[in-house]
């Protein structure tokens, strides 16, 4: 069998008896065996293990298709065999690649101690059953999402295929002598528009993909950089779902790029939903959208969902770990390995070092670490933000103040990570009865992601998982919370008498049900307006933020004024790091880096934030500009 293959897979097959394996294929960077021998299935002799330990990659062993038991047998044995606690909500079979996929509101139960359920799925059938959990809130886009890969299955094979050969092509465990350099083409001393391209010898890989929703002349990261060509890149990463690095991945596409996108299942979620609001908001407004649904589809396709620590080869030069960033659910720290061994680089993009309402604090540990690319959104010497108590109490005080003067309390929210930070709280506040029960109105895109949220507890911090998965006390549940799913809804939320908290997207005001709500609530003196995050120069959050009482809106050729009479407050909340986090975070950082890149921050702040960490630590930094280049080998 291994005269039939080169390179890695003939490596592996060296030490395997030849009639044992009948294929042998990439899935991504993982090698996939099958044979057709049942007893060497369930017992291989250790040799699936020496391969794994002399090539030190993922190898895995699955049952020929022509061994697997009819699909209709196999659904009945599996309903059999899981707990009807388990709450089976969907079976569906992947035939070519022996694969059955199980989901199930109660993941944990459907796969039984030490994994005995699982287990005895694979003896009775020789199909390898995978679990997937049911949101506990029906998410329409992860049903999309999951339609989409089980439809276009076989093209997912040939593809994930296609990228281990690419990946394996010219491997070698030994050191590689190449150059690294990385181009800013975004978020170079600005906020938005995070992109980078990094590239060697051998690779081009591009980090995150934004644009920056504030702006209207300089939305676009400078695809026209003579080093930015589509047809070159070879993989694209993308840190976390917000718009300022992931809402351009699917135009990508519709250039031409048929590549893999690394990212987290969280990320690649809800970059989808936003991607698609993007599309809506575009033909509302009376424009033609950048990219159709069929690019996100497309996107969609060609995503390789990845855990925290999970490492992975992603061209023959690169390898790559995500780490926990503590900014959003399923945000990420990219760690590029590169030259097996040459340069260690680690892009933080946008990170929170704190235990956060709903995720644990960022990542300082790595195994090799010599330059870093890290954010300075709040690195100026004055961005010291309050404790999470003071904050807490402020806000409970805003809410019971506007409450008593039967007032509402509009809070425009980035629909994923602040909005979500912002119910649990609001939850907390009833549960613990420090506030009387109130309505909750949940607009825009903030229900569908929160689904998300209820998908992927374990990406939550631990605190919040105890509380879904031990206390059957999830507070996305909550009653309090409703959702307003039209026009008509909203317009009954608006003239209702009573007090309530409405939390709608977008959260710089540039668009959505927030500004529709503005408008007509700004009038009432009662009212509360409550930002809950950072607002970009030129956004209309930005402007009503620094005071202005007069804002005018354009219909047509008629200008409408809307005076604001409702009081304007700043929650004093993030989900970046303060000055001080970003200072402990690199101080902490396990080893540390030789070399710091500021991006994603203001230029005052970023050069603040690279002349303070030279002073503290010796380090070298830059604070580099959009269209330069840096090399960092």
């Amino acid at each position: 069998m291994s005269g039939k293959y080169s390179g890695i897979r003939g490596e592996i097959l060296e030490d395997i008896p030849a009639n044992k394996i009948s294929d042998a294929v990439f899935e991504g960077a993982n090698i996939v065996l099958y044979t057709k021998e049942k007893e060497f299935f369930f017992d291989n002799k250790g040799l699936i293990k020496g391969a794994v330990n002399k090539v030190k990659k993922r190898v895995e062993l699955r049952p020929d298709p022509s061994l697997c038991l009819d699909m209709e047998e196999t659904e009945s044995i599996i309903k059999k065999l899981v707990p009807k606690e388990a709450k089976i909500d969907n079976i569906i079979f992947d035939p070519q690649r022996s694969i059955v996929i199980i989901e199930a509101e109660k993941p944990g139960v459907g796969i039984g101690k030490n994994g005995e359920v699982l287990k005895n799925i694979k003896e009775k059938t020789l199909w390898v059953p995978q679990i997937q959990r049911t949101p506990a809130i029906r998410s329409q886009i992860i049903e999309n999402i999951r339609a989409v890969l089980y439809q276009n299955s076989d093209y997912r094979r040939k593809f994930l295929h296609k990228v281990g050969k690419r990946i394996y092509n010219g491997w070698t465990r030994s050191k590689k002598e190449v150059w690294i350099r990385i181009a800013f083409l975004g978020a170079g001393r600005q906020v938005g528009r995070s992109c980078f391209l990094l590239q060697t010898n051998e690779s081009r890989i591009i980090l995150d993909c934004g644009i920056d929703v504030a702006s209207m002349n300089h939305m676009y990261p400078h695809f026209e950089a003579p080093e930015f060509k589509i047809e070159d890149i070879d993989a694209v990463i993308v840190s976390h779902s917000h718009l300022d690095h992931s809402a351009l991945i699917p135009l990508l596409f519709k250039f031409g790029y048929k590549g893999p996108v690394y990212c987290t299942a969280p990320t690649r979620d809800v970059m989808s939903l936003l991607a698609l609001d993007l599309i809506k908001i575009a033909r509302n407004d009376g424009n033609d959208p950048i990219y159709s649904s069929e690019e996100i589809k497309e996107m969609v396709k060609h995503t390789i969902p990845l855990n925290f620590e999970e490492v992975t080869d992603i061209t023959p030069d690169v390898r790559m770990t995500l780490y926990n960033s503590g900014h959003i659910l399923g945000s990420a720290m990219v760690h590029l390995h590169v030259g097996n061994g040459l340069h260690n680089f680690l892009y933080t993009a946008d990170m929170k070092y704190g235990k956060s309402v709903l995720l644990n604090p960022a990542h300082t540990k790595f195994p090799r670490l010599e330059s870093m690319m890290m954010e300075a959104t709040y690195g100026g010497r004055d961005n010291i933000l309050p404790s999470k108590q003071e904050v807490r109490e402020y806000f409970l005080t805003v809410l019971k103040d506007t409450i008593k003067r039967k007032g509402k309390v509009l809070i425009p929210v980035l629909g994923s990570g602040r909005a979500q930070d912002i119910m649990v709280l609001l939850e907390e506040f009833v549960r613990n009865k420090e506030i009387e029960p109130f309505d909750v109105y949940i607009d825009g895109m903030v229900w569908d992601i929160t689904a998300i949220h209820t998908a992927y507890p374990e990406f939550l911090n631990t605190a919040i998982r105890k509380q879904i998965f031990h206390k059957d006390n999830n507070p996305f549940l909550n009653p309090i919370f409703k959702r307003v799913g039209s026009g008509k809804e909203r317009k009954q939320v608006i003239e209702d008498k009573g007090s309530c908290v409405i939390l709608a997207t977008s959260g710089m005001m540039v668009g959505g049900p927030s500004v529709q709500y503005f408008k007509e609530l700004a009038g009432n003196e009662n009212n509360s307006l409550v930002f809950s995050c950072y607002q970009g120069e030129g956004s209309l959050g930005k402007r009503i933020q620094r005071g202005e009482k007069e804002i005018i809106f354009k219909t047509g050729n008629k200008n409408n004024v809307v005076e604001v009479k409702m009081d304007v407050h700043k929650l004093e909340i993030s989900d970046h790091s303060d000055r001080k986090e970003l200072v402990s975070f690199v101080s902490r950082c396990q080893p540390k880096p030789k070399r710091i890149f500021m991006n994603h921050g203001e230029a005052s702040r970023c050069l603040d934030l690279a002349s303070s960490l030279h002073k503290m630590f010796r380090l070298e930094t830059v604070s580099p500009k959009n269209l330069e280049i840096i090399r960092l080998k």
